[in-house]
C-alpha cells in the first residue's frame, strides 16, 4: 500500500534539489575542511559558502551561525552555553517548548539556576503578563519557542525578547518549526541566539545551526580541535552544511507559494473534520499554514492513529508514547486542555508533497474509520 504522508513536521523527505547540491561532498569532494591542502581547501570553501546562504535565509551574518548537529544539539549549546556564561539566577521557559528545550532548561536547577516555566492562555499563546510577573525576580535566560512543533501556534517572540532584554535576560529562540514557513529575521526578533534545523526544510537529519548575538558570550559544551570558532568542536559535516544551505535557499524561494498551496488544503481538512464532529486545538490565525490538530471526543488518538496508518495515512498523535507511555500532550495540558481530551489528540502537518486530492480521500477514510470506532465503543459500553 502507498502511504501518504501527513507529518512533516516530525520530518521531511530531501528534496532531490539538494541530494544533488551534496552529492559531490560525499563522493569526490570528501575533504576535510580543515586540511590546508586542496581538498581540504574546497570542503572549507563549501562550508563558508552555505554558512553564508544560511544566514542570509534569517537575516544574520555569516559570522554568527554555528554549525551543529540539529535542533537539539543546538538548542542544548545555546541553553548550556549561555548559562555557563552567567551567573545562576532564573530561567524562564515557555511551558508548551519542545522537550530538548524544556528538559535542559530543568537540568539547570543542578546548578544553582531557579526554575520558571511560562504560562500560555487557552489558544496555546504566551502569557505577556505571566512573562512580566516572573521578569520581576533577576533573570538571566528565557526560553521560547518561535513556533510550535505540535499545534502549529506562532508567537510574539520580537515582544517577549523586548522585555526579557529590558530586564537585563539573555533570550533564546527555537525557529526549527518556524524556518521556511514563515519569514525570519534575527536582527528584528532582537533575540540573543536561535536555533535550526535542517531535516524540518527537506533538508538532510543530522545537521542544523544557531545563529548568535556576537555580543552574548557563550561556552563551548564540546571541545576539541577548535571548530566553529572554538564553539563546537568536531569535523564538519560537509555534505550535511551544503544540503542544508541548498534546503534553506529552496524554502526561502518556495515558501510564498508553499504557503498558499498548503494552507487551502488545512483549511478543506479542517471543515471535513469539524462536520465530523471533531475539535481543533489552537486555532488562531497566528499558526502556521500547515499544521492541524484536533480530537474526536471519546476516541483515542494513539487507536485512531494506528487506524489511519492502516488505511495508508502517516499522521502523528499527541501523545508521548516513550518508554510505552500513553501520557497526553503536555502542550495540551499547558493549554487547559483536560486530559481525556487531550489523549485523543491527532496532529497533520502537510507539506509540498501533498495535494487536495489526498486530503478529500484522508476525510473519507476517517470517516469510515470513526463510524468503525466509535460502533466498537457503543458495543464495548452494551
Amino acid at each position: 500500500m502507498v502511504q501518504v504522508y501527513f507529518d512533516h513536521n516530525a520530518t521531511t523527505p530531501l528534496d532531490d534539489g539538494v541530494l544533488a547540491a551534496m552529492m559531490p561532498y560525499m563522493q569526490a569532494q570528501f575533504g576535510n575542511p580543515s586540511s590546508r591542502h586542496g581538498f581540504g581547501r574546497i570542503a572549507r570553501q563549501a562550508v563558508e559558502e552555505a554558512r553564508e546562504q544560511v544566514a542570509n535565509a534569517v537575516g544574520a551574518h555569516p559570522s554568527q551561525v554555528v554549525f551543529a548537529s540539529g535542533g537539539t544539539e543546538a538548542n542544548n549549546l545555546a541553553i548550556r552555553g549561555m548559562s555557563a556564561a552567567l551567573q545562576p539566577s532564573q530561567v524562564v521557559w515557555s511551558s508548551v517548548e519542545h522537550p530538548c528545550v524544556a528538559k535542559t532548561c530543568q537540568s539547570l536547577k543542578t546548578q544553582g539556576w531557579a526554575m520558571r516555566p511560562l504560562a500560555v492562555d487557552e489558544a496555546g499563546r504566551f502569557d505577556l503578563n505571566d512573562l512580566a510577573q516572573a521578569l520581576q525576580v533577576s533573570t538571566g535566560l528565557v526560553c521560547v519557542m518561535l513556533a510550535n512543533n505540535e499545534t502549529g501556534i506562532c508567537q510574539d517572540v520580537a515582544e517577549v525578547a523586548r522585555q526579557a532584554r529590558a530586564a537585563g535576560a539573555w533570550v533564546h529562540t527555537d525557529a526549527v518549526q518556524a524556518l521556511g514557513k514563515v519569514r525570519l529575521n534575527f536582527a528584528a526578533l532582537g533575540v540573543h541566539a536561535m536555533s535550526l534545523s535542517a531535516h524540518k526544510v527537506y533538508g538532510p537529519k543530522g545537521v542544523g545551526a544557531l545563529v548568535l548575538d556576537k555580543r552574548v558570550e557563550l561556552i563551548p559544551q564540546m571541545t576539541g580541535g577548535g571548530h566553529e570558532k572554538g564553539l563546537r568542536a568536531g569535523t564538519e559535516n560537509v555534505p550535511g552544511i551544503v544540503g542544508f544551505a541548498a534546503a534553506c535557499g529552496l524554502a526561502i524561494g518556495r515558501m510564498e507559494q508553499d504557503e498558499q498551496r498548503i494552507r487551502l488544503m488545512r483549511d478543506e481538512l479542517e471543515a471535513g473534520v469539524a462536520l465530523l464532529g471533531g475539535t481543533i486545538f489552537g486555532s488562531s490565525p497566528q499558526r502556521l499554514a500547515n499544521t492541524s490538530y484536533f480530537c474526536f471526543p471519546g476516541i483515542e488518538g494513539e487507536t485512531l492513529l494506528m487506524a489511519l496508518d492502516r488505511a495508508g495515512f502517516a499522521v502523528a498523535s499527541g501523545s508521548a508514547c516513550a518508554s510505552g507511555s500513553t501520557e497526553p500532550s503536555a502542550v495540551l495540558l499547558a493549554m487547559g486542555i483536560e486530559p481525556e481530551l487531550a489523549r485523543g489528540a491527532i496532529r497533520v502537518s502537510l507539506g509540498r508533497g501533498n495535494s487536495m486530492q489526498q486530503i478529500e480521500e484522508f476525510i473519507r477514510v476517517l470517516r469510515i474509520e470513526l463510524e468503525r470506532l466509535r460502533a466498537l465503543s457503543a458495543v464495548s459500553v452494551m
